[in-house]
């Protein structure tokens, strides 16, 4: 790749060259929902944040594993349960209401058009007796003096932490200042964390050396990580709030444990309802499935998204009805100008230079807006760019210049192309697959289909028909795919 991708890093608190472990290949983490309630629209601009980041990364030509977790064991899934099901066995209970949610919270995403996560892995899978994990990687911990059993508990011993606090920077001393051990608590230290919390009766629970229980919220994330994705892997997300003490307690127990765990930590800043925070106390908790109802046509996503897109990912956004107003009408104009024009045969030259150049330069602004720090406002605005010039060709063209209509769909598709990448479908294409291949609004060639024109041309050239077969190989560079000839096949690859 000719151009380098800089992002900044929590850990280090300065921006970084991005340069994964293996070549070509990303790896990363994300923090996913505690499945106990319907999603809101914050879970929805965390969930947006790293589908876009992931998005770009493969539009880049990276192979990404993308691996997003689920709690669906914990004090909240627990009170909910004892709540919605009263009366049910608790531990069947907590299965339903963890799985209603989770359900829930595919649709949300999914009706945004969120790409799923290549891996779910869920807490309970790393509990059971055939996949024991979470006591396995407790127990290196408990080896290497790193943790201990308190009647029935086993918490990690913060003083045997290297660097604690590193990530959200903060002196020990100083956080123990003002932590004080609960009622109940068999801890040595106020900052000492539950790995394993002994069963209570009635409650889910698990074999381990240390008697029934279940794991701490910590412990899931390391463990998961480190089977999925190794011991040490590229990028670590999620939101702010979980800085401290979530992702500095999973650094102390992964290097606990001998690991290197994440070299890059991406994290997003929250969402305010007009200045104050979300609750269903104060009546604006906003549910995702009930804001895209208020919008009841194909735009609603893509309004949330805009919405989005307007404020770096690194800074807290506040939502209001002002803004969604503003929101709603930037996507028409968006979709608007994405419309194809009516197919006409008069005087199709081919496409300007000097309107490809400029189209191509936009592009280039938002690779560049992207590559710094996945710069999303400044990438939103590069749309608005093409928005306006494809709307100054079109005039040009409705005035009877109908040699600009392969100008006007060059630009419509470049800016198809761009909007994918950014999540939003314009109400013309499905972007949920991130292999975008053709820019096109109404189909997109995905990696199957380029392999379907390749051996179509194969089949061509056999039967000596060259000029058809030469006219694929045209029409797939046109759209981003070049195709190159070598000695044992043809191989293919996208132009940016």
């Amino acid at each position: 790749m000719e151009n380098k991708i800089f992002l900044y890093n929590s850990l280090s608190r300065k921006k970084e060259e991005l340069i994964p472990l293996k070549p070509q290949e990303i790896k990363m983490y994300v923090c996913g929902p505690t499945v106990y309630d319907q999603p809101h629209i914050g879970h929805a601009r965390s969930a947006y944040i790293f589908d876009v980041i992931r998005r770009y990364l493969i539009y880049r030509g990276y192979k990404v594993k993308f691996v997003r977790n689920v709690t669906d064991v914990d004090d909240k899934i627990i009170d909910k349960a004892q709540k919605e099901l009263k009366g049910e066995d608790l531990n069947e209970a907590v299965k339903k209401v963890s799985a209603k949610y989770l359900d829930l919270y595919h649709e949300d995403m999914r009706s945004l058009g969120i790409l799923d996560p290549d891996v779910e892995p869920k807490a309970t899978e790393y509990v059971d007796k055939d996949k024991p994990l979470m006591q396995e990687f407790i127990g290196r911990l408990i080896k290497n003096d790193c943790a201990y059993v308190s009647g029935g508990d086993v918490y990690f011993d913060i003083k045997k932490a290297k660097n604690y606090g590193k990530l959200s920077n903060q002196a020990i001393d100083k956080m123990e200042a003002g932590s004080r051990i609960a009622p109940g608590e068999k801890k040595k230290d106020p900052l000492d964390f539950a790995l394993w919390k002994a069963a209570k009766e009635g409650e889910p629970c698990w074999d381990s050396p240390w008697g029934k229980g279940r794991p701490g919220w910590h412990i899931e994330c390391s463990v998961m990580s480190s089977d999925i994705l190794g011991d040490e892997f590229d990028i670590h997300g999620g939101g702010l709030d979980l800085i401290f003490p979530h992702h500095e307690n999973e650094i102390a127990q992964s290097e606990g444990a001998g690991k290197k765990f994440a070299r890059y930590w991406i994290h997003h800043g929250l969402l305010t309802i007009n200045g104050q925070k979300m609750s269903k106390s104060l009546g604006n908790f906003i549910e995702v499935r009930s804001l895209l109802m208020e919008f009841p046509d194909a735009h609603a996503a893509d309004i949330l998204k805009d919405l989005f897109l307007r404020t770096h990912y690194s800074n807290p956004i506040d939502y209001s009805e002002e803004v969604i107003r503003d929101a709603k009408e930037e996507i028409f104009r968006f979709s608007k100008a994405a419309e194809l024009l009516p197919n006409t045969t008069e005087n199709k030259i081919g496409l300007d230079s000097e309107n490809k150049r400029y189209i191509d330069g936009i592009k280039e602004s938002f690779n560049s807006a992207m590559d710094n720090d996945f710069n999303m406002p400044q990438a939103r605005a590069q749309l608005c760019e093409l928005v306006r010039y494809c709307n100054k060709l079109e005039y040009r063209w409705m005035q009877g210049q109908h040699y600009l209509f392969h100008d006007i769909q060059y630009t419509k598709n470049t800016l198809c192309l761009l909007a994918g990448i950014l999540g939003l479908s314009l109400n013309h294409v499905n972007n949920h697959d991130p292999k975008w291949g053709k820019v096109s609004l109404s189909n997109i060639l995905n990696e199957s289909l380029i392999e379907e024109k390749i051996n179509e041309r194969l089949r061509l050239k056999s039967d000596k028909k060259y000029a058809e077969a030469d006219a694929i190989r045209k029409d797939l560079e046109t759209q981003g795919v070049i195709l190159e000839d070598k000695k044992d096949g043809t191989t293919w690859r996208r132009k940016l």
